[in-house]
């Protein structure tokens, strides 16, 4: 049994369970989900039917890629639809010949105009779209990486720490000079080593402009890494899965007031980490390191962290809100990046991929504050 069927094998049980004979999923130009190559290998846009007697139909956009690519039971192009999702279902509904009055499923984040158009289209049908349904469970699935996705991230990881030390011999010996040779290097030296490029736009900021969280624009043709404090926060993109790391250069002679916020940047680092284990509330984790700032009257303006895998940001959250209940488990891969930003004196922000085993913990990434 494939990898990606048995992905799917977990679907089929759950749908039985809440009695739903085909669910729907989509990954379009305006509402992506990975999920899809989650499931089938499929690099996107396409849409995903699955039907509760274990059958799954691909319809995507590039019938090359999906025969390539695509490990499935059915593959019908989207132009025999006319390229239309409402025509797509119905193909579905006749493919799959759906019992009249069958529950279906299409994606939570359907618009409510386009859902009345479904509900209109599939007038013998109970059409659901809902919180709470099969795709927060995909969500869920997804936060535990299986045998296949650990050995991805640990490769991944790997080509990420050899770029991590190339870019700190390239800064220090004054050959990466600017923001954009910074993120140009990342791009073409993860591809060289098989990546498919970064998992999200690489955010290079001179001492200029690393007040920002965020930098914008996210990279430049200005200085990079010269006096005061550089944030340097990137991933590679392998096989569809990113990592996501966070590094700070401090080049001297600095101010007190910036050697403040790397060493409490580090500390917070250690807290958080000293923290992860099975069982433990990101929340917990989260509410700790903002207390450890609050003693030294400074203030994280975003979260700990997050989970990654097919995208950048996903679950599990770390962060100190009533409304997180994620619990740490093993099999999870997710971040840890507290960071500090001062209008004046720049930012630091320190940032590693973090993954539980049932043996405890493994940090994937190597970033570091590096002080030059």
């Amino acid at each position: 049994m494939s990898i990606y069927l048995k992905r799917r094998e977990k679907l089929y049980d759950y749908m039985a369970e809440e009695g739903i004979v085909m669910v729907m999923f989509e990954d379009t130009e305006k509402r992506r989900d990975p999920s899809i190559r989650w499931m089938t290998g499929h690099p996107g846009d396409a849409m995903l039917f699955l039907y509760v007697d274990k059958q799954a139909l691909l319809v995507p956009w590039d019938s090359n890629m999906a025969s390539r690519f695509a490990d499935v039971d059915r593959v019908i192009a989207y132009a025999e639809f006319e390229r239309r999702p409402i025509m797509a279902i119905q193909g579905a509904v006749e493919y799959f010949k759906i019992p009249f009055g069958s529950r279906m499923e299409i994606p939570s984040e359907t618009p409510y105009p386009l859902f009345l158009r479904y509900v209109e289209a599939l007038t013998d049908f109970d059409v659901l779209c809902r919180n709470g349904g099969i795709h927060q469970e995909v969500e869920a699935l997804r936060t535990i990486k299986d045998a296949e996705e650990i050995q991805l991230y640990r490769n991944v990881s790997a080509i990420t720490n050899d770029l991590i030390d190339l870019l700190e011999e390239g800064i220090r010996s004054e050959v990466l000079k600017t923001e954009g040779d910074v993120a140009l290097f990342i791009e073409a030296e993860s591809r060289r080593r098989g990546c498919e490029g970064t998992g999200f736009e690489t955010l290079a900021a001179g001492p200029d402009r690393s007040f920002g969280i965020h930098a914008f624009p996210a990279y430049t043709a200005e200085p990079f890494a010269t006096k005061g404090l550089s944030i340097l926060d990137f991933g590679l993109k392998y096989k569809g899965y990113t990592t996501d790391v966070t590094l700070t250069f401090g080049r001297g002679p600095l101010s007190r007031a910036q050697e403040r916020l790397l060493l409490l940047t580090e500390r917070a680092y250690r807290i958080a980490l000293a923290m992860v284990e099975d069982g433990m509330a990101t929340k917990t984790i989260s509410a700790a390191v903002d207390v450890f700032f609050s003693t030294s009257k400074k203030t994280m303006p975003h979260a700990l962290g997050h989970g990654i895998g097919l995208e950048a940001h996903e679950a599990p959250v770390l962060r100190n809100r009533t409304d997180n209940t994620w619990v740490l488990k093993p099999g999870m891969i997710f971040t840890l990046e507290p960071g500090l930003y001062d209008s004046v004196h720049g930012g630091c922000r320190l940032e590693n991929d973090i993954l539980l085993t049932e043996s405890g913990m493994e940090v994937l990434t190597k970033a570091r504050i590096i002080r030059l």
